[in-house]
């Protein structure tokens, strides 16, 4: 069973899994332009989700070509994908995705960062990537013949 804020995927043999997109607004400027806490992130992230590290966290501070868009941005791989991290201190702002190929509590990782960044408003949207991923080949030779016998059904039945 799944917790409260864990993602569903539609089915367990299809779908590559969930992607969960937040945008935290109003964020304290100096754990923005903090290095040490966003390499902190990534290190405990992932273990607090059920994922699994499969890499030391890489993180860089970036300038960008408009002096007010520095910032850190911060990634780190995963068994089940990747988790980055993109700060805009100037405009107290974090962008974070989690990509994952099987469910997580994005309840629990949106109330991690909102209190490791102290973020005023926050905006999430979650999509499920690859839809027709087949995670089972054995299960997606199911479906597929499962979908030949119900379109061959009909033409059959035209000809009787």
């Amino acid at each position: 069973m799944l917790s409260a804020g864990s993602v569903e995927v539609a089915d367990e043999m299809t779908g590559f899994g969930p992607h969960l997109m937040l945008d935290g607004y109003g964020c304290e400027r100096r754990k923005l332009e903090d290095l040490d806490l966003i390499y902190r992130i990534l290190e405990e992230l992932p273990a607090r989700i059920g994922m699994t590290r499969i890499m030391p966290p890489y993180v860089f501070k970036y300038s960008g070509l408009k002096p007010e868009d520095w910032g850190i941005s911060g990634f780190v791989l995963i068994a089940e994908s990747h988790i980055s991290i993109h700060t805009f201190p100037e405009k107290n702002f974090v962008s974070v995705d989690i990509f994952s190929c099987k469910a997580f509590d994005a309840e629990l990782a949106e109330s991690y960062l909102k209190k490791s960044f102290q973020m005023t408003k926050v905006e999430t949207n979650m999509l499920d990537r690859g839809t027709e991923f087949p995670k089972e080949i054995n299960g997606a030779a199911r479906i597929v013949r499962a979908d030949r016998r119900r379109v061959a059904r009909p033409a059959a039945s035209r000809h009787a």
